[in-house]
């Protein structure tokens, strides 16, 4: 995690059983694509399972806004990107993209993650090593372009 580009997961395939009956990829399983490259850069920062396991803390998806632009297929590879767009010290809002091995974007999502100490639960500020983590990857992203989705509105545009 040196460079000041967004985090790039591994490639994950699409698998058999997430196809529904259109032929293309349920959009249920668009959230697991992005939650398993979370969960990628989570133990880069410090909040794999083990967190939860010797700290009592984890995290907990507070809100979720995801674009399908593009359909994909079963066994189609896809990497999920990860860009920090701000923190505080219970907090996170960050954007993902699901990138098709060729190259182009299937899906967006912005999203806000709270920081949880599971003996409430409750949300909580992050012990000072993980928030200096965080802290660190906020400085490699603070000078990427904003993506232009993020923010957006949903509705019905009328003329």
């Amino acid at each position: 995690m040196t460079e000041n580009t967004p985090f790039i997961s591994t490639p994950m395939r699409v698998e058999p059983d997430w196809i529904d009956y259109n032929g293309h990829l349920n959009l249920a399983f668009y959230h697991v694509l992005f939650d398993r490259g979370v969960d990628q850069i989570w133990e880069e920062l410090g909040f794999g399972p083990e967190y939860r396991t010797e700290r009592g803390f984890t995290t907990y998806a507070a809100e979720s806004h995801v674009r399908y632009l593009r359909e994909i297929h079963e066994g189609d590879m896809v990497r999920a990107s990860f860009q920090l767009l701000d923190h505080d010290e219970k907090r996170f809002h960050f954007y993902q993209e699901l990138i098709h091995s060729d190259g182009w974007v299937s899906a967006s999502a912005e999203g806000l993650t709270l920081h949880i100490d599971t003996s409430g639960p409750r949300v909580a500020p992050m012990p000072p090593d993980i928030l200096a983590n965080v802290g660190a990857l906020m400085a490699r992203h603070r000078d990427l372009p904003r993506p232009a989705s993020v923010g957006r509105a949903i509705g019905i545009r009328r003329k």
